[in-house]
């Protein structure tokens, strides 16, 4: 019986001297977990900015918008760097292209 501390302490010290694992699988894990981020982390993220440069760049005039904080237009004018749209009956805004979160389908603005 080891009750005492003595014993005790030699007992965990023992067994916190034992070797870990081998480098090799410590090595192998930080490899599988870079695979794990890259598929779950950077290449959805990446996939999701290739989509949206390509909304930006497909945006034409007449197309039905949301813009970032919610607000909802049609696109009147485009240029290189900004959009003007209609919001409201003879109320136009202009704001930069990147403020577009999403392209609507025709007819959603006269459905609201």
């Amino acid at each position: 019986m080891s009750f005492f501390i003595a014993d005790a302490l030699a007992e965990s010290s023992a067994a916190a001297a034992t070797p870990g694992g081998s480098p090799l699988s410590f090595w192998g894990m930080m490899i599988f977990m870079v695979v794990i981020f890259y598929f779950m982390i950077i290449r959805p993220q990446s996939k999701r900015n290739k989509e949206h440069k390509s909304l930006l760049a497909n945006l034409a005039k007449g197309d039905e918008v949301v813009i970032t904080g919610g607000m909802l237009g049609k696109v009147t004018k485009v240029t290189d760097d900004f959009i003007v749209a209609e919001v409201a009956p003879s109320v136009e805004i202009s704001f930069q292209k990147g403020a577009i979160t999403a392209v609507l389908p025709k007819g959603t603005l006269k459905s609201i």
